[in-house]
């Protein structure tokens, strides 16, 4: 490898959790405050998954406010994390197409008191 080579670094799946605010033609139910979305990400590292996640957010009207990562598949395992076939298989979609998944979304709706 010559000087001016970088060497490549391999593309891992984060799982994130994104918090969203909301926004005019955002989709989120009328009546939400925003919502939690939990995501599998591609990237070289986490902070390159979470900025691509955000970009893409962003580029589909939503409003991301707050994002926390969860780790790789195997920093989840190692965790002790159970994993079903259903989220592997979202994870493995996410590398494959080097891609960002919404896995499941969760509306907030603020309490009145």
């Amino acid at each position: 490898m010559s000087g001016n080579e970088k060497p490549t670094r391999r593309q891992q799946v984060h799982t994130l959790l994104v918090e969203l605010g909301r926004k005019q033609g955002d989709g989120l139910p009328e009546g939400a405050s925003g919502a939690a979305l939990v995501c599998y990400a591609a990237g070289a590292d986490e902070a390159e998954a979470v900025r691509e996640t955000v970009a893409v957010l962003k580029q589909a009207g939503l409003a991301p406010l707050e994002v926390s990562g969860y780790g790789t598949l195997e920093e989840r395992l190692a965790k002790g994390h159970d994993i079903p076939g259903e989220e592997r298989r979202l994870m493995e979609r996410a590398l494959e197409e080097n891609a960002v998944i919404i896995a499941q979304m969760t509306p907030f709706f603020d309490e009145e008191g």
